[in-house]
């Protein structure tokens, strides 16, 4: 993997490198190894950075340039969409089940390429939501789990990981609820790492990760 930095897994924590290191090609590669604790974790997403791996291979840290994200006050509601809110029926919830949400999100029928949302992945996240640090947004037609998204928050920040939809619009339900402050008002930033037109579609854009880094700072 040319010079990229390996981390020893009983290195501290917050032992990754500084983000401008990371690689062009793949864009944005910055170490591998170490573990999937809830310190590191938390010490990653403070730094910008985040894993992204599949089976198999050692985990693999990403601080991409640029980084996508979506201010909260900027997704886009189109008229259908309202519509869809309004008289659809769904009703949407926090936290009632993240291992569902999680689940969901890493489903082979919603996944065809495969998903990175591997059992290792699956077990750090349900624990660092278990304290506290990790929220799901679930969207339910007709009590039925059909939409929703998960990731963790710190400060400000969500940093988005995963969403899915069962039906039409269910995951933009619940990102709508999101950014209208399902989670509290405070919400400004959501991460959404890298570009999608879905995402792009709903207001999301990309910024130099210098920018991002500095709204962390400003934001956790």
């Amino acid at each position: 993997m040319g010079n990229l930095i390996w981390i020893e897994e009983n290195a501290p924590p917050d032992s990754f490198p500084p983000v401008d290191r990371a690689l062009q090609n793949p864009e944005g590669l910055l170490a591998a190894g170490g573990d999937l604790s809830v310190a590191r974790l938390l010490a990653a997403y403070r730094r910008g950075i985040f894993p992204w791996y599949s089976e198999g291979q050692p985990i693999l840290w990403w601080s991409p340039n640029p980084r996508t994200i979506l201010f909260t006050n900027e997704m886009k509601i189109s008229r259908s969409l309202a519509k869809t809110a309004r008289h659809k029926g769904f009703v949407v919830t926090v936290n009632r089940n993240f291992a569902a949400v999680m689940s969901h999100c890493a489903a082979p029928d919603l996944r065809a390429t495969g998903t990175w949302i591997i059992p290792d992945m699956q077990a750090a996240y349900l624990k660092l939501h278990q304290l506290g640090h990790a929220y799901s947004v679930e969207t339910w037609l007709e009590g039925n789990l059909v939409g929703g998204l998960y990731g963790v928050r710190l400060g400000a920040v969500f940093f988005g990981e995963s969403m899915f939809s069962r039906v039409s619009d269910a995951s933009k339900i619940a990102l709508k609820a999101l950014c209208q402050g399902v989670l509290g008002r405070e919400i400004a930033i959501i991460d959404c790492q890298m570009a999608t037109p879905h995402l792009c579609s709903l207001g999301a854009r990309s910024i130099p990760r210098e920018e991002f880094i500095r709204l962390l700072a400003l934001n956790l």
